[in-house]
């Protein structure tokens, strides 16, 4: 990884040290002294030694500045994010949200490393509070960073760290403590090939109101730190455990944890075991079970593996209806499967 923390990206070495807030939340700039600022491109803005750190100067003015091509590569690259554990972060109700979490928990560490605003404009009043760096930046580059046509509903974006209640196994060499996974078990939801981001999103979102208490993403699902995902989930993808893995690492949870199986599939009589109609009868017969529920891909639904390894719950509906919509469907089951017992991921 090329950086691990906020401290050796926001470098002083790269940037001034922040001034005392003013009343309005702006925070005054520094003009950057003749002889103590990297070297200028073409266009006369400041570049930084690294391609991965800002400027000294808290003004980027150019598209072309290596570290706003930086940014616009977090966003569009998911191995790109995952090798520098990094996330871009559009708009102040998404910011917002993540923000009031960590207050909320009463974290130590808040994952947003700097804050991306308009060239004087004044940041946003919830967010007044976070700490870290702002870089203003011109127009083009909000444009750039943003990824939107129009900027004009863009107040902020947000570098943040990856959350530490993301777990990717499948990077993972060392031996896995299956218990440690979640903080709780009684439900968790587990996600097989979910590829659009606006339904992971939606679902994840799902997961974190209802409180189950973490996702498993299994192979084939997209990045939950997609910009899209994000926006759907509004911020869940930052406040739910999630874990990435395999079919083998799920087994071994399964079996370590001893969590019922049960896979989201539509009720037919020409499957090769019974699908159970989701009713109250059976929603309280687990109210003192630990599950994982499983929904299939948006396409061709579960596979063979999740079919033969769970037991197949259904939601009953009219009979010219063979399906809905994988994050409506996961909505409902999650809403009538919710563990009465648990504060969200507890």
């Amino acid at each position: 990884m090329l950086y691990s923390s906020s401290s050796s990206l926001l470098s002083s070495t790269f940037y001034q040290p922040l001034e005392a807030k003013i009343p309005n939340c702006q925070t005054k700039r520094k003009e950057v002294k003749s002889g103590h600022h990297p070297l200028k491109n073409s266009s006369n803005n400041l570049v930084s030694n690294s391609t991965h750190l800002p400027p000294i100067s808290k003004s980027i003015t150019s598209t072309s500045n290596p570290f706003v091509k930086h940014c616009v590569k977090l966003r569009q690259s998911s191995s790109y994010r995952h090798s520098h554990a990094s996330v871009l972060v559009v708009g102040t109700t998404l910011i917002r949200e993540i923000h009031e979490f960590y207050n909320l928990k009463q974290e130590q560490q808040t994952p947003i490393e700097c804050l991306f605003l308009l060239d004087k404009a004044e940041v946003p009043e919830e967010l007044c509070d976070i700490p870290g760096e702002r870089v203003y930046v011109s127009s083009l580059v909000m444009k750039k960073l943003s990824g939107v046509q129009s900027t004009e509903s863009i107040e902020v974006i947000a570098l943040m760290k990856m959350p530490k209640s993301f777990v990717n196994l499948i990077d993972t060499h060392f031996e896995m403590d299956c218990t440690s996974l979640f903080r709780s078990t009684r439900r968790v939801l587990v996600l097989e090939g979910i590829q659009d981001p606006g339904n992971l999103g939606t679902l994840l979102r799902s997961a974190l109101a209802f409180k189950w208490n973490g996702v498993f993403l299994l192979p084939g699902c997209c990045d939950p730190f997609n910009e899209k995902a994000l926006r759907a989930s509004r911020g869940a993808s930052f406040q739910l455990p999630l874990v990435s893995g395999s079919w083998i690492h799920l087994e071994a949870f399964s079996n370590e944890v001893q969590v019922k199986m049960l896979a989201a599939h539509p009720d037919s009589s020409n499957e090769f075991k019974p699908v159970h109609k989701l009713s109250q009868g059976l929603v309280h017969s687990f109210a003192d079970t630990p599950l994982c529920l499983i929904l299939g891909s948006e396409g061709s639904g579960l596979t063979e593996k999740a079919r033969q390894f769970c037991e197949l719950i259904s939601i009953p509906m009219a009979d010219n209806f063979e399906s809905l919509n994988v994050a409506v469907a996961g909505g409902i089951f999650m809403f009538m499967l919710q563990s009465e017992f648990e504060n969200p991921q507890s």
